[in-house]
């Protein structure tokens, strides 16, 4: 957990636990139902709360995105505080996947969102845009690893999005080393298989 942000717990929305600010999260999934039910409690319960919340999707479109958000039962805000973009054109704007870029942009959407008066930021991403072969996307896995060092310092509340029937069991590994926090039974759980961003770099890159 994020020490720093211990007296600022948010509410996850499908646990009774609440964590801090920051926590980032990764949700490895194989089904559908699953996967809809827990982003769209976690979505739902930041809205409640008056957070500023962001959903990058890979699979549907936005407006199918806000379909099934809404036959869950889930009311979206009307003003800018609820978006809905496409992943790819989020993490790749320029056609290529940048770290260092995409790291600048979670920086700056935290700091606009405690400008506008938001109280937290929280936000979830399909990552099966990574499988497309662009430009970058290999170093997705170095992009995870530093997110934990941005939330530190920019706390914003994050579930990474990957389905187990697409990504290859190595990657899933890798998931598993650079996210802290995991869903386990529709629970937030300790990773044990964590590890801190310059103890995975060092390994991760010997491995290229």
């Amino acid at each position: 957990m994020n020490q720093l942000n211990q007296d600022n717990l948010t509410d996850m929305g499908f646990t009774q636990e609440r964590f801090p600010a920051g926590t980032h999260i990764c949700l490895i999934y194989s089904q559908e139902s699953e996967r809809r039910t827990t982003i769209g409690k976690f979505l739902q319960s930041g809205v409640r709360a008056g957070e500023k919340v962001a959903y990058f999707t890979d699979t549907l479109t936005p407006e199918a995105v806000r379909a099934w958000l809404q036959e869950l039962g889930i009311a979206l805000p009307e003003e800018d505080g609820f978006a809905i973009t496409a992943a790819e054109s989020t993490y790749c704007p320029s056609g290529e996947f940048i770290p260092e870029a995409m790291l600048q942009t979670l920086r700056e959407a935290y700091r606009q969102a405690k400008a506008e008066g938001y109280p937290n930021m929280r936000v979830s991403g399909e990552m099966s845009w990574a499988l497309r072969d662009i430009p970058g996307s290999d170093r997705l896995m170095e992009y995870e690893a530093l997110v934990n060092e941005v939330l530190v310092t920019h706390p914003v509340t994050a579930i990474c999005q990957y389905d187990a029937n697409r990504f290859s069991g190595a990657t899933i590994l890798d998931v598993l080393k650079v996210h802290p926090m995991m869903v386990v039974r529709g629970q937030v759980v300790q990773n044990p298989y964590y590890l801190k961003p310059q103890d995975f770099l060092k390994a991760y890159q010997s491995r290229a």
